[in-house]
């Protein structure tokens, strides 16, 4: 059966200021809004009850409200959506975090020796190999991560290709120690948001320096040019470092810009 729509207020999302923080479906009582692909977006009409308890948490200002036609609310809808939601959170015992995905939620690592203990299921099992992780942030997509993430604050950044922490060896013990970590890919991914994205970063942390990894194919120089037009677009002066990598792991050009 079709919900009645009607002329009602109704939260209204604007993805292009939605940073992925998160917040908001965290503030949603009825389970309204989800985050997907990075962003909050508002999963049925018959789920927003119009008060806007997500509003006030937004810290980009990307929720307002509109009246338009929207379906009813429906609060028995929402009974059984909420529910749901519960049972398997309560069947794995797992917070429900503000994220919407436990893997997105922002924390600061602090760079642990990883287990070097011998495999006790399987001789093949992989292990660190005694190598220390210089990861000190996650998440590490660009998408993913909020411009409001406390780890940001004052920060020396890593905006790093895809493909550099596979193909350079030495990407922990010589790219990461010391910085926040940013991926993307500037083929596959687009590099406008990239460039939104890290400007705001820029603006709203204070962030000391940026290095840009990337690979030597061509189509990996938009990252480097994402960042330097993010630079200019914040209008804060920040040192700007290339680290240009060849498919065989080497530091083909290494200079501040």
């Amino acid at each position: 059966m079709q919900a009645k729509t009607i002329m009602r207020k109704i939260i209204k999302i604007d993805e292009s200021r939605c940073d992925g923080c998160g917040l908001c479906a965290g503030a949603c009582h009825e389970g309204a809004i989800v985050m997907e692909g990075g962003k909050a977006k508002l999963v049925s009409e018959s789920y927003c009850d119009g008060l806007g308890d997500c509003i006030g948490e937004c810290p980009r200002g990307a929720i307002s409200f509109e009246t338009r036609e929207a379906a009813e609310y429906d609060e028995d809808a929402v009974r059984e959506r909420m529910s749901a939601i519960k049972q398997p959170e309560a069947t794995a015992k797992t917070p429900n975090l503000p994220c919407g995905c436990p893997g997105s939620m922002a924390r600061e690592l602090g760079g642990q020796v990883g287990n070097t203990s011998p495999a006790r299921d399987s001789a093949n099992m992989p292990t660190s190999g005694g190598v220390a992780s210089s990861l000190r942030n996650w998440p590490v997509q660009m998408t993913l991560i909020p411009v409001t993430a406390p780890y940001l604050k004052n920060a020396a950044l890593l905006v790093a290709a895809d493909c550099t922490a596979f193909a350079f060896p030495a990407f922990h013990s010589e790219l990461l120690p010391g910085r926040v970590c940013l991926i993307g890919c500037p083929k596959l991914d687009e590099v406008s948001f990239y460039r939104e994205k890290l400007a705001g970063i820029i603006r709203e942390n204070g962030i000391r320096s940026i290095d840009v990894a990337y690979m030597e194919v061509p189509c990996c120089n938009g990252l480097l040019a994402a960042v330097r037009e993010a630079v200019r677009e914040a209008g804060v002066p920040t040192p700007v470092r290339k680290v240009r990598i060849s498919l065989e792991g080497e530091v083909l050009e290494c200079e501040w810009l």
